[in-house]
């Protein structure tokens, strides 16, 4: 075998490895989202319920979602803050076609006065394990 085939072959092995670390790494590890809404205070009340059932549900039916966590900024309690964790993609594509989460943006998409959803890349994600 010459030089030029040798090489060839090598191209062959490695190209398809170079490009391994970049699937599995968008493969593995959680999706987190954070969300970012405005409620109206008229409605938060119904609106306070509606998620709070949505959230109980997905975290008790849905093994792909990890977390769900929501704040609201002291002193503007319609401001709120979620952050939810899904085990990967597929967990998280589930549960937006989830009948419970359907349901909460059915029920809650006339409260919502403002919505900015961001998509995140994994920095550092630490937490005690129990």
């Amino acid at each position: 075998m010459g030089l030029k085939s040798l090489l060839i072959v090598a191209a062959l092995i490695i190209a398809p490895l170079a490009v391994q670390p970049v699937a599995a790494q968008e493969a593995k590890g959680p999706v987190i989202r954070i969300a970012e809404l405005e409620i109206d205070p008229a409605q938060m009340a119904a609106y306070s319920a509606a998620v709070k059932e949505e959230m109980e549900e997905s975290i008790r039916v849905e093994p792909g979602v990890l977390a769900l966590y929501g704040v609201s900024i002291k002193g503007q309690p319609n401001h709120l803050r979620f952050f939810e964790m899904y085990a990967d993609q597929a967990a998280y594509e589930s549960h937006r076609e989830s009948p419970h989460f359907r349901k909460y943006v059915e029920t809650t998409k006339d409260m919502i006065t403002s919505r900015k959803l961001f998509e995140t890349d994994n920095f550092q994600l630490s937490a005690k394990q129990r």
